[in-house]
């Protein structure tokens, strides 16, 4: 009861903001998507951190340690470089182009006659297609968690339940991980409640107060989810022995080489280092939100200043990198004592989806009364700010880009009102969930879904950076690297087996094609480049659209140099500390603490290489 309790008192905070921020919301697009571009930077960024948090990810890093140890981790901390580019190189241009959406700004970028083709077929393949495989992914780890803790066969009528039962049973998709042992309809009609009891309470109050109501409830949500990761940590640390003979038991479970392999931060195998290195190089570039598009540069795009926007994207990355990160590796690390397993079945899908479920399977067994239900609350609230967040940028692109100016200004030839643009925003997130639902029934593990969107993201993600740093880049880059990802991702997805492979192909073939079309049509006409470059002053390569606006030639590169300096000094800092404390925290076997006090004290002392310069006094 008393872990009822928390739950209902979040359910009750987050929909009664929603409603108070109805009526700022339901004035225009600009209100409802962007929360009138008056968020505060730090609200941003720690709205970034709970929509990053999300249910699927603590799954996702507890398989990942199980398949390849704490290294496989780079998989999400390389993103850390790509979070501050955007804030350092990007984020002023984002705010400055002053549009509701990244499919919008195709508009103002190029010319031809395919614009608006091209931004209603990115707002169908961002807001649709991936948006939705997303949202799918993190329902896939909801029905994970529920499955465990919410039975519903036996709290609701039998009369009831199993009307719907039936139902469930003649529509005959299987949506259970099997653990809990029950009926495979049965296991399945409780996940189809829980997921739609979880979907009905978030659309209520983001699709009431838009993007305002999320940010202001996401703050909380961060907050307790990080408040009850932390708590859980120190329980799974508790039960695999304490954190000083943590590694004592992970040497008499696997032994000491594979707990050397386990606690590693990089590949300790020369076969592995290829890959290692290949994957860390180029995922946090050739992605499918590289530059921010989708909720990154709504984020972005949503604060009040320039230094609001550098703010965010710095709390973002220490919330998201090192915080969020520290806490998630106790956990992972913990639990293969508290759940050992052979090392010889340690492959496989199968293998993979049950130990991410080993997450869920550790908080109802090891967490008492009170604590668990601030746990899962704080799940609950991740899982929520993930879901808030793909609504919004999703229902997005449906109002503005594809209802607003092709349906309506395009065909139509009409101007729809601002309530009436509203209430599509609204009314589309149902489209968009039953999309999502569908694909769910399709997933298998977190980890080979994710595996999917980087590949297909791979092949688009130089293009979205190159728009802003590059004035040669035109239309038929753009359709040119959608193309490409489209007919390649499938045919490397099913030739090639080796996944860091894949990405090398993928971003390689990519890159070329795209430089390669680049060079051989014509440029995006003078006058569009003209008023973009003065509308948003980008950086990088920009010299002759600069000259011609009667600008300095070498202020675009300049602000490039600043940009890529912060960039990397600010992620020097980040990534020495983790290292650091995670060496500190959870040694290898027989290794010596100087190592990690060596990272630690130059982690704190780069900080000066950046700090000073972070936010000038005359930066607006």
């Amino acid at each position: 009861m008393i872990d009822l309790l928390i739950i209902l008192a979040f359910v009750v905070y987050s929909i009664s903001n929603g409603f108070r921020n109805r009526s700022r919301a339901s004035k225009n697009l600009e209100e409802y998507f962007l929360a009138g571009r008056s968020v505060k930077g730090w609200r941003a960024g720690f709205s970034m951190a709970a929509t990053q948090f999300a249910a699927d990810t603590p799954l996702l890093v507890t398989g990942l340690i199980a398949t390849g140890g704490i290294f496989m981790l780079w998989r999400l901390w390389i993103y850390g470089l790509g979070f501050l580019m955007i804030g350092f190189l990007l984020g002023r241009s984002w705010r400055h182009a002053r549009v509701l959406t990244d499919a919008e700004l195709t508009e103002i970028r190029y010319s031809g006659r395919g614009v608006l083709t091209l931004r209603a077929l990115k707002a169908i393949y961002y807001g649709t297609v991936m948006n939705c495989t997303i949202i799918a992914m993190v329902l896939v780890a909801a029905s994970r968690i529920c499955e465990v803790f919410l039975p519903w066969n036996e709290w609701l009528p039998a009369g009831l339940y199993y009307g719907i039962y039936g139902l469930v049973k003649a529509i005959g998709v299987p949506l259970t991980s099997g653990a809990t042992g029950l009926e495979i309809y049965v296991a399945t009609t409780n996940n189809i409640i829980s997921i739609l009891v979880i979907i009905a309470f978030t659309a209520l109050y983001s699709t009431t107060g838009g993007l305002r109501s999320v940010i202001a409830t996401d703050t909380i949500q961060f907050s307790l989810a990080i408040f009850g990761t932390l708590i859980y940590a120190i329980i799974v640390a508790v039960n695999s022995g304490g954190i000083g003979q943590i590694i004592d038991n992970l040497v008499d479970l696997y032994g000491t080489a594979k707990t050397g392999q386990i606690l590693s931060f990089s590949p300790n195998t020369l076969e592995m280092f290829m890959p290692f290195m290949v994957i860390v190089s180029l995922q946090w570039f050739f992605e499918r939100n590289s530059d921010g598009t989708g909720y990154f540069a709504q984020r972005l795009m949503s604060c009040r200043t320039d230094r609001d926007a550098k703010m965010a994207a710095v709390i973002f990355t220490w919330l998201q990198i090192f915080l969020r990160s520290l806490i998630w590796m106790i956990i992972g690390v913990g639990l293969l004592i508290v759940y050992p397993f052979h090392p010889d079945t340690a492959f496989g899908e199968t293998f993979v989806a049950g130990r991410e479920l080993l997450f869920a399977t550790g908080i109802k067994d090891l967490l008492p009364i009170g604590i668990k239900g601030i746990v899962l609350t704080g799940m609950l609230a991740a899982l929520a700010s993930t879901i808030d967040t793909h609504l919004t940028w999703g229902a997005s692109y449906w109002s503005n880009d594809l209802y607003l100016r092709l349906v309506n200004k395009a065909w139509l030839n009409r101007e729809p009102s601002n309530k009436e643009l509203v209430i599509m925003a609204r009314l589309s997130n149902i489209v968009i969930l039953a999309i999502a639902l569908t694909i769910m029934a399709n997933l298998g593990s977190i980890q080979t879904a994710w595996y999917i969107t980087l590949l297909f993201g791979a092949g688009t993600g130089a293009v979205l950076v190159l728009r802003w740093l590059w004035e040669r880049v035109n239309i038929f880059s753009e359709i040119s690297a959608i193309v490409a990802s489209l007919i390649f991702a499938p045919i490397i997805l099913f030739t090639i087996e080796a996944e860091w492979l894949r990405l090398l192909l993928m971003s390689s073939l990519s890159t070329i094609i795209v430089v390669t079309v680049t060079l051989l049509t014509r440029p995006t006409e003078e006058s569009v480049l003209l008023e973009f470059y003065n509308r948003v002053k980008p950086p990088g390569f920009w010299k002759n659209t600069a000259a011609k606006s009667g600008n300095e030639k070498r202020r675009p590169m300049d602000d490039f140099k600043k940009g890529v300096y912060m960039t990397f000094t600010t992620s020097l800092s980040v990534y020495l500390l983790l290292v650091g404390f995670g060496k500190l925290i959870l040694p290898a076997p027989e290794s010596s603490p100087v190592l990690a006090w060596i990272l630690i004290i130059l982690g704190v002392a780069s900080i000066g290489l950046w700090w000073r310069k972070l936010f000038p006094k005359n930066n607006s």
